[in-house]
């Protein structure tokens, strides 16, 4: 594994994890005070949020979590998936199927009744992924706020910047590299499949209709049980809103079982099961699955490096009055 410089100690069973990147946002721009004088209960405001939305539905640190990933991804970390309309990120078909913006939207508006044009969305959408892993159980990670809301959102820079699931490995290794993500950065952060769900046309490449129209598996990757429980609950002509549990397992807790169920050959996506059959990845993957505290003090520090993606700080953006619109 990659060394990483990294300030990490734990306690009471849990991870706390700060680290500077300087090949992403340097630590004058970000700081873990930022808003310690302007709003100093705005991470509360924004984890009591994620909390309440969590308890009514627990689906919600799969959507947050995946939030911040396409957000970060395209255009870099700075809300830009969040701006409604024709022709932006989130009218692109890779996005419709995103959720948790309700969760982002209760926080802004809390946020602007106490601290009005303070607090970013670009802010609120790293925190809220960053509390629903820990609301899950993951490790607390404390990291650096500042970031401004980005102004430019197209849905044509979607595709070319966001994994799909069928991806080989070296497309992955490619895309993460121009994020500034390393090979153990990919690995670690397909971890955040451990939570969530999925639609069933996000791994119906692993199948193929018969002359009969019922599925048959054509990817013999996967487990032979794990793919007849997957055909009866996505069987053909499947309504398109239907989903299935990423971990079938431990769905809704944040912990290494993903990994297990890799070696299991039960990953649900193409780009899952490469991260096992690949030798350049295979070993960290074993890693993982045998222990768990050192995926989560792995996924502590990619987070951070995920959350760091081309932030926009000072004149570069704005502080949204509503995160689906820009300032007029």
């Amino acid at each position: 594994m990659e060394k990483r410089p990294t300030a990490f100690f734990y306690t009471h069973g849990v991870f706390f994890v700060w680290l500077c990147l300087a090949a992403s946002a340097s630590c004058d721009e970000l700081t873990l005070s930022f808003y310690s004088a302007s709003c100093p209960s705005a991470e509360l405001m924004v984890r009591n949020t994620v909390r309440s939305a969590s308890d009514m539905d627990p689906t919600i640190p799969g959507k947050l979590l995946r939030l911040l990933f396409h957000d970060c991804f395209v255009e870099g970390c700075d809300a830009s998936v969040l701006l409604q309309g024709t022709g932006t990120e989130r009218s692109d078909p890779a996005n419709t199927s995103l959720g948790g913006f309700s969760v982002i939207d209760s926080a802004k508006r809390l946020l602007e009744i106490f601290c009005p044009g303070t607090v970013s969305c670009a802010d609120i959408v790293a925190l809220a992924a960053r509390d629903a892993v820990e609301i899950s159980g993951g490790p607390v990670v404390q990291i650096p706020t500042g970031r401004r809301d980005g102004k430019v959102s197209a849905a044509s820079n979607v595709r070319p910047n966001i994994v799909d699931t069928s991806f080989t490995m070296n497309e992955m290794i490619k895309l993460f590299s121009s994020k500034g993500l390393s090979l153990d950065d990919l690995v670690t952060l397909s971890g955040a499949h451990t939570i969530g769900s999925a639609h069933c046309g996000a791994f119906s490449d692993r199948f193929q209709q018969d002359s009969k129209g019922k599925l048959k598996l054509i990817d013999t990757s996967l487990d032979n049980a794990y793919a007849e429980e997957l055909m009866r609950q996505c069987p053909a002509g499947a309504n398109p809103s239907t989903t299935v549990k990423i971990d079938p397992n431990t769905s809704f807790a944040f912990d290494n079982h993903y990994y297990q169920n890799l070696l299991a050959h039960r990953g649900l996506f193409q780009s899952d099961s490469v991260l096992l059959s690949d030798d350049r990845t295979r070993k960290l993957v074993e890693s993982f699955a045998q222990d768990q505290v050192i995926f989560l003090e792995s996924w502590a520090q990619s987070f951070l490096k995920l959350a760091s993606i081309g932030v926009k700080t000072g004149e570069e953006g704005e502080i949204r009055a509503s995160c689906p619109t820009t300032n007029a």
